[in-house]
């Protein structure tokens, strides 16, 4: 009895050992919540960083824009860091809900293109790190579309009466229809707003569906002739489908800045800056960019690009291409009116 007490004793001791252990391993363990947009990234690099420095990545994704702001602002989230677009941005600093970045932990800053700097939503460069840019455009069947794409009038045209996808994007879709009417899709203007308004309403009984991400393979099995989607989207569907096109219209589209930030109140700051750091190194923005088809700002990535990539204009437009193009402005003065016209736009019959 006294031996098996003496082995039952160190059995218990070594159980005991390896339970503090495992239990100090995974209190030391940090985390890191990341909310980005669905299927934009290559999630192997997720893994990648876990391993690399030991932490552990909760990761969630939104559809757009408003649908992530109206998350951290209701303090119903608790992330470290988000990847919204240019504009939003642009609100959610003057709203004071991001934390500037410490740019000495994050080094790999300095292959961000210089294109990408300095420009109106974080002019100092303080708060935010480009992650990907593109356009917003039309992409389209050549089988069931045979006459040029080079206008936004072509989403009016009756003969495509549910063959066309709309965003389901406030400010993308306000846009499209600002442009298509010759306005800045910045406009401030109420008389040019209500305008939009009518036209989205007039077009309703043309649109098949308001999509997010599912319209990729909605496209690619020829669900419809047309759809608005961002550039890289256009990217991934040509590939998948080479039946399909992409066009920026005449009238200019929106030129858009998609960039990671660090939110406000995070308790994980150097970390947030370390993921944003891995982010930034070479191979990784090159793995990212490659998987999900969207444009790089990285200088060192994109010399890594294949010729059939860099001379794809749908990726890499031409100054030509852009010269209509606008950047999206924050707005914050008229948004409610944005967030009302695109309401009754919803629930008009």
């Amino acid at each position: 009895m006294k031996k098996a007490f003496k082995i039952f004793g160190l059995l218990f001791s070594i159980i005991m050992v390896v339970g503090i252990l495992a239990g100090c391993g995974s209190a030391s363990k940090a985390q890191l919540k990341v909310y980005n947009w669905g299927d934009y990234i290559d999630e192997t690099v997720i893994d990648e960083f876990e391993k690399k420095y030991n932490i552990d990545v909760i990761y969630d994704t939104f559809a757009t824009n408003e649908e992530m702001y109206v998350k951290i602002k209701g303090g119903g989230a608790d992330y470290d860091v988000a990847i919204p677009s240019d504009y939003m941005i642009e609100r959610m600093i003057k709203e004071g809900m991001l934390e500037k970045i410490d740019f000495s932990n994050v080094p790999n800053y300095k292959y961000i293109d210089e294109r990408f700097k300095n420009l109106p939503y974080d002019p100092n460069n303080e708060y935010s790190v480009p992650y990907m840019w593109g356009t917003v455009g039309i992409l389209y069947n050549k089988k069931m579309v045979k006459e040029p794409v080079d206008s936004w009038k072509i989403l009016w045209d009756e003969k495509y009466k549910k063959q066309i996808f709309m965003l389901d994007s406030s400010r993308d879709s306000i846009g499209v229809a600002l442009k298509m009417l010759g306005y800045s899709l910045n406009t401030r203007n109420m008389d040019e707003l209500e305008q939009a308004k009518e036209a989205l309403i007039r077009q309703k009984p043309l649109v098949l569906s308001y999509v997010s991400d599912e319209v990729k393979n909605a496209m690619i099995s020829g669900q419809a002739a047309l759809a608005v989607v961002w550039s890289g989207d256009a990217v991934y569907t040509k590939r998948e489908n080479p039946d399909l096109e992409y066009a920026i219209p005449k009238e200019g589209s929106n030129l858009w800045v998609d960039a990671m930030v660090i939110l406000k109140g995070t308790k994980n700051k150097k970390v947030a800056e370390q993921f944003i750091n891995f982010m930034c190194e070479p191979e990784i923005a090159y793995r990212n960019t490659t998987y999900i088809g969207y444009s790089t700002p990285h200088t060192e990535a994109r010399k890594m690009l294949p010729p059939e990539i860099l001379n794809d204009r749908t990726a890499y437009p031409t100054d030509e291409d852009l010269k209509n193009c606008e950047v999206f402005e924050a707005l914050s003065d008229v948004i409610k009116e944005y967030d009302r016209v695109w309401t009754e736009v919803k629930a008009a019959r």
